[in-house]
């Protein structure tokens, strides 16, 4: 039980970022350099307190993984602005898991198990399926996106599903089989955090206005660094499996939220849409946190 009330923190830290950030406001370029303060800061008194040993390798491994989720959460916050929150935070989630599944299985041999591939691949065609619901418009909704705008958008979580799934595969499998590197999320953090801000500022090729709605951003960056402690704590404690399907479940939050406090006015028929993709989302994510488990 404890383990569950871990994971339920990431869930809504995480899943709260794009509806909290979207309403502190600023450009995406702003959310994304004060997300990264945030997070800096964050990480800074994670640091003092626990005190890891950190070497030249972790480092490096670090930074570069944050510059990689830069790379993500820039994207992200740009598709929400293109797509609204509602649609854009189940989309992205989705591409994560999809296209993180498919890697984890291909390459790095994942799924050994007939069963592993029966129900990763029905858990796939889930997540697709619930992509259709949740990004499909009713002609008759007054605020429907321009086509333009929803091309905009998809291309923003195009790049952020690489950078994210990257940072993640670099994390997860190539700092061990490659470079033989070995940390916990609290030791990493810091360097994380630092190749972070470079990388926020290197994507707006150094052109932020720096006004206080950056520094309001910090809190977001703060909602990013309790998530990954409780995470922590909750892979612990319940296992990965439940952390991990736990913390994708946050997409409810985000959906529901940018519907309900940020004006994205939606008809009764995308409603509906947006139940049954929200609900075949998370029947897939939990598919593939089964998969997961028995790997």
């Amino acid at each position: 039980m404890q383990g569950i009330l871990y994971a339920l923190v990431p869930m809504i830290a995480w899943g709260s970022i794009g509806f909290v950030s979207n309403k502190i406001g600023g450009s995406a370029k702003q959310q994304t350099l004060g997300m990264t303060l945030g997070a800096f800061v964050f990480a800074l008194i994670v640091f003092l307190i626990r005190q890891p040993h950190l070497t030249v390798p972790i480092f490096t491994i670090g930074f570069i993984a944050g510059v990689l989720w830069s790379v993500g959460q820039s994207g992200q916050f740009h598709s929400m602005k293109y797509m609204g929150v509602s649609v854009a935070s189940p989309l992205s989630s989705g591409f994560q898991l999809v296209l993180g599944g498919l890697i984890g299985a291909i390459v790095f041999h994942e799924w050994t198990q007939q069963i592993q591939f029966v129900l990763g691949f029905l858990a796939m065609l889930l997540l697709m399926i619930g992509f259709y619901f949740s990004s499909k418009q009713d002609p008759e909704n007054v605020q429907k996106k321009p086509a333009s705008h929803m091309t905009k958008g998809l291309i923003a979580l195009s790049y952020s599903t690489i950078g994210y799934v990257v940072y993640v595969i670099l994390l997860n499998n190539l700092s061990g089989l490659w470079f033989n590197i070995h940390f916990d999320t609290l030791t990493i953090i810091l360097p994380m955090s630092i190749g972070m801000i470079f990388g926020a500022v290197l994507l707006a090729g150094g052109k932020i206005k720096i006004e206080t709605v950056v520094f309001k951003n910090m809190f977001v960056g703060f909602m990013w660094g309790i998530g990954n402690v409780f995470m922590l704590l909750a892979a612990a404690t319940a296992g990965n499996a439940i952390a991990f399907s736990f913390s994708q479940l946050g997409v409810i939050i985000s959906t529901f939220c940018g519907i309900l406090f940020l004006g994205e006015k939606k008809t009764k028929k995308e409603l509906r849409y947006i139940f049954i993709g929200t609900i075949l989302f998370i029947i897939g994510a939990i598919l593939l946190a089964y998969v997961k488990s028995r790997g």
